[in-house]
């Protein structure tokens, strides 16, 4: 199976960048977490980047805030599938990094998810791999099957505690 990069621009985005990590474990999606930064350390950003595709990455997940280049400096020296996952920090609530990390030209695409979405970012990559291996796509059929039944028990719940209540 191919392994998920999980690159994070600043130590400090590790509460965001574990919610990635519980969702690839769940899955059994081999991972690794690093931190590199597109203006810090660029010719880190720039070697992974190139040589993921040969070290058995499949797909590589960027978390960055503020001007938020990290995904699009990985994505312009790869073409693996790069999930931007924007990560709220100073004034503008993570807007600043949505934006700075939706916003590529064209040939250099990054999948953006929302604000401190690193889980979603994660599910679309298992997704992803799924497409070649059929055990992930099982799994991910199963998730959406639990997903279904809990939203159901859910609903079913409320009725049962609004039974009582006029309508």
């Amino acid at each position: 199976m191919k392994k998920v990069a999980i690159i994070m621009g600043s130590k400090s985005d590790w509460q965001i960048a574990q919610k990635a990590v519980d969702v690839l474990s769940s899955y059994g999606i081999p991972h690794m977490v690093m931190v590199a930064s597109a203006h810090r350390t660029p010719e880190l950003v720039r070697d992974f980047a190139l040589s993921a595709r040969e070290n058995g990455f499949g797909a590589i997940i960027a978390l960055a805030g503020m001007a938020a280049h990290l995904a699009g400096a990985i994505a312009a020296n790869t073409t693996l599938p790069v999930v931007g996952v924007p990560v709220k920090s100073g004034d503008l609530g993570g807007l600043d990094a949505l934006l700075s990390t939706v916003q590529m030209p064209p040939g250099i695409p990054v999948a953006t998810v929302a604000v401190n979405g690193a889980a979603n970012a994660a599910h679309l990559c298992a997704q992803m791999l799924g497409i070649t291996d059929e055990t992930l796509k099982n799994k991910l059929a199963k998730q959406r099957e639990t997903m279904e039944r809990e939203a159901i028990m859910a609903n079913e719940a409320l009725q049962n505690e609004r039974s009582g209540e006029a309508t």
